[in-house]
């Protein structure tokens, strides 16, 4: 498999700007054809109906500053059946994006009816008496170890306001379960009684997520050729975002950068060495984890080094050649993209895995930025593989080298080989982060033992 120094990208440049000169008018028309807002967030939509008022709102501040940053946030508190304060509490936190959590829609999102008979898992859960503490934070895109300050306040919050001694559930969606996670463990490192008897994470990127790296590069390209609205995030920015540079396996810092891609970021790097330092997982609780991804090593209709898409504009000026991660081997293309006098690169990998197709939790990564150039896809490329099975049920390896085999039988293998206490993966490979039956039962279950 891939190690740290052999996982590279190299990008090959056969223009440069200052070759012959640019037309006039020529870049306000590149700007034209080119995606200016944010790539890769999802889309914001309407959530069906209202979410119900919580019986409480909390302002929260970091119980820590990391990097002299004070990090804020806030919970929405709802109480379960026959409640009027807390007696149960589960405290479960937002998961990546850009800005401030919207915390009605991580409601409906967490609460869709799921099939086959449309149960809600909220509304189960408060039924059970459970207190659902939402806590989202007022930047999503911020460094881990900044978002669990604010996980920790809430933690305290919830152990003095409870009425009684029920230990607390605590865990995430997606980035959520990482922020909860280093909060539990930070807490115990420091002597803090968390009274945390279960951690919680649904597709959580224990030893990282992945993007592949030809669109990344394209969201540069993307940023250095249009100009923006002010004050606006560009189409970069959730890439550039130090949580993207903490939950990515392999990241780049621009469109013509070349050399290592398998925790390039010093962000990475650090937060892995943080999370040792706090002791890696937290102790006490006992861990359990739920993954959109399947586990018996099928993965989805996406091969390897397969073409995603051709784009061009202004009569072939503009462009971009999209393909799918090949499978390792030495500088293998994954596409390129020209704005004709300005730019024009190709891409190739070295010894990255096929992750596009692996089995996970899922992302519709190239249909986003198909979209966003209108160009046409086939509906089995539009999602690839986002948070890889192995990753979210957290089997025991190397975070850094990823020595494991993507396609791995997760159900032949005994407990020990996770780091987590018990776990449970999707009948098939869902989307990141979505509720469904499998799941959600399985979550029931474990949390009325």
């Amino acid at each position: 498999m891939a190690t740290q120094g052999a996982a590279r990208i190299d990008v090959e440049r056969a223009l440069r700007q200052e070759s012959e000169p640019v037309p006039a008018g020529r870049a306000e028309q590149v700007a034209g054809v080119l995606p200016q807002r944010m790539l890769f967030a999802a889309p914001a939509t309407e959530a069906s109906g209202e979410a119900p008022v919580p019986g409480s709102t909390w302002a929260l501040t970091s119980a820590w500053s990391h990097r002299g940053q004070i990090a804020t946030g806030t919970a929405a508190v709802h109480y379960g059946a026959g409640h009027d304060r807390l007696v149960q509490p589960m405290i479960f936190a937002d998961g990546f994006g850009h800005g401030p959590s919207r915390l009605p829609a991580l409601w409906h999102h967490l609460n869709a009816p799921y099939p086959p008979r449309r149960h809600r898992l909220l509304d189960q859960l408060l039924a059970q008496g459970i207190d659902v503490v939402l806590l989202g934070f007022a930047g999503r895109h911020t460094h881990i170890q900044a978002n669990a300050g604010v996980a920790a306040a809430c933690i305290r919050r919830a152990v003095a306001e409870r009425a009684g001694s029920t230990p607390l559930i605590v865990g995430g969606v997606g980035s959520g379960g990482l922020i909860t996670r280093y909060a539990l463990a930070e807490m115990e490192s420091r002597g803090e009684d968390h009274q945390t008897m279960t951690y919680l994470s649904y597709d959580t990127p224990h030893n990282g997520a992945w993007l592949p790296l030809i669109l990344q590069q394209l969201a540069y390209f993307s940023e250095s050729l249009t100009p923006g609205d002010p004050g606006e995030p560009g189409p970069a920015d959730l890439i550039r975002s130090p949580a993207a540079q903490q939950l990515l396996w392999a990241w780049v810092e621009s469109a013509r950068y070349s050399g290592p891609v398998s925790t390039a970021s010093p962000l990475r790097t650090a937060f892995i060495e943080d999370l040792r330092r706090v002791g890696w997982f937290p102790v006490r609780p006992r861990k359990l984890g739920v993954a959109n991804g399947a586990a018996d090593g099928t993965g989805r209709n996406v091969p390897p080094d397969a073409l995603v898409f051709e784009w061009s504009a202004l009569d072939g000026l503009v462009g971009a050649t999209v393909r799918t991660q090949p499978d390792r081997g030495a500088k293998k293309h994954v596409g390129g993209m020209r704005a004709v006098p300005m730019w024009s690169s190709k891409s190739y990998t070295s010894d990255v895995a096929p992750f596009d197709g692996a089995p996970g939790g899922t992302l519709a990564s190239y249909g986003l930025l198909a979209d966003e150039l209108g160009v046409p896809i086939e509906s089995r490329y539009r999602s690839a593989c986002f948070v890889p099975s192995v990753s979210a049920v957290a089997l025991q390896y190397d975070p850094v080298e990823w020595t494991v085999d993507l396609y791995t039988d997760i159900t032949s293998l005994s407990p020990e080989h996770s780091q987590l206490d018990d776990y449970q993966c999707d009948a098939d490979n869902s989307e990141h982060g979505q509720v469904t039956a499998t799941l959600a039962e399985w979550i029931l279950g474990q949390l009325a033992k």
